[in-house]
């Protein structure tokens, strides 16, 4: 059965949404669409914004003899039996290569001379710095396309697009899940879908859950004894988190997940306030791997004795949880152009590190968040 997203698959740039520095009137691909001009190009950019089905518009446009490859599965061989089948159509000949970045040097080199003389029209797509992982010599004769993470606006379009009817609360839903991979939601729409008669946002959240398998090989004391022994280092009383400890020691629980959590909790609950709490729970998390039962109890007791009575300061563990929930929320949001990283000359044309300044004063957050202060005084 055909899946969803290649039913939906737009065939021409009216039909395709998004990307318009690329698409619209006078830009590049809608230009060399227009006027049938081949070359070769990559385009990059993360995972789900169109870069196949743009490649296929434009191999369309110009009546090509299209090929597709992964560089994940392919090789030299399968580019020698493209090269030499003659082709159905009287137009070029067309290979696009999903993941260009998989392709080691050898590989990169035997497709050169063709991508040169013309022979082959290259089309890669990857999702990682083309400046990184295409050998030069191919890079220069490709233009590099950066495609961007589509918009809220856009994404709605395209889940609109599938047919399925939605409130807004599971279209919203279902937008920030995707994080602006348009293949992600059109895939989740259709697995609701065969799993459930209707399409709303219990019924997604419920088949995004449903990926991932919960186990308890414990039981329910395990997690309700280290949340005793966590919650008693937390209000600071050593002699109850020395009782919780010896009790899961006791009980044949491993020394080194108890160790662990101290190390968690050493940055979680005391953090700035005291940072030589995180010094002791690392180096007692050394000795209990380096010692061993029975001996390296009396480390976990010392160090619990410690955590237990040190000053409490959960400001960095809260600023986090503020961060993580903005980064969840909103995605990979463009880095200010000023602090992104330069070291090729692509990337210096693109702006990168353009005005940059060691101290300045203005946020260096994206300009969605330029305001928030996760970190409170």
């Amino acid at each position: 059965m055909e899946p969803l997203a290649s039913k939906i698959r737009p065939k021409n740039l009216k039909e395709f949404i998004g990307q318009e520095h690329l698409t619209g009137k006078g830009k590049p691909i809608a230009v060399a669409i227009e006027k049938k001009h081949l070359f070769s190009f990559i385009f990059w950019g993360p995972p789900g914004v169109g870069k196949t089905t743009l490649a296929k518009i434009y191999a369309k446009a110009l009546n090509a003899d299209y090929h597709e490859l992964s560089a994940v599965s392919a090789g030299k061989d399968d580019i020698k039996k493209i090269l030499e089948e003659s082709g159905t159509l009287l137009g070029p000949k067309i290979l696009f290569l999903d993941e260009i970045h998989r392709f080691n040097k050898a590989q990169q080199d035997f497709l050169l001379p063709y991508v040169e003389s013309g022979r082959l029209a290259l089309i890669g797509a990857t999702t990682e710095n083309p400046s990184f992982e295409v050998i030069p010599a191919l890079l220069s004769r490709m233009r590099v396309f950066v495609m961007n993470e589509l918009s809220e606006k856009e994404m709605e379009k395209i889940i609109k697009r599938t047919g399925y009817k939605l409130k807004k609360d599971a279209v919203d839903w279902l937008i920030q899940m995707a994080n602006g991979d348009a293949r992600q939601a059109i895939a989740m729409l259709e697995n609701t879908a065969s799993l459930y008669k209707k399409i709303n946002l219990d019924n997604l959240k419920n088949t995004l859950q449903s990926k991932f398998l919960r186990y308890d090989k414990q039981g329910e004391e395990h997690y309700d004894t280290i949340s005793a022994f966590i919650k008693s280092m937390r209000a600071s009383q050593p002699d109850a988190a020395l009782y919780y400890m010896c009790r899961m020691l006791e009980a044949g629980e491993d020394p080194k997940f108890i160790a662990r959590r101290m190390v968690v909790f050493a940055s979680e609950d005391i953090g700035l306030v005291q940072p030589t709490a995180l010094v002791v729970a690392n180096a007692v998390f050394q000795a209990v791997d380096t010692i061993g039962m029975p001996e390296c109890a009396e480390n976990l007791a010392h160090g619990v004795v410690y955590l237990s009575q040190a000053k409490k300061d959960r400001r960095a563990y809260d600023a986090y949880l503020l961060a993580r929930e903005d980064a969840k929320k909103y995605g990979n949001l463009p880095i200010p152009m000023s602090i992104r990283n330069a070291p090729t000359k692509l990337m210096k044309d693109l702006g990168y590190g353009k005005d940059y300044e060691k101290y300045p004063k203005e946020s260096l957050l994206p300009d969605k968040l330029k305001n928030k202060k996760y970190l409170k005084k």
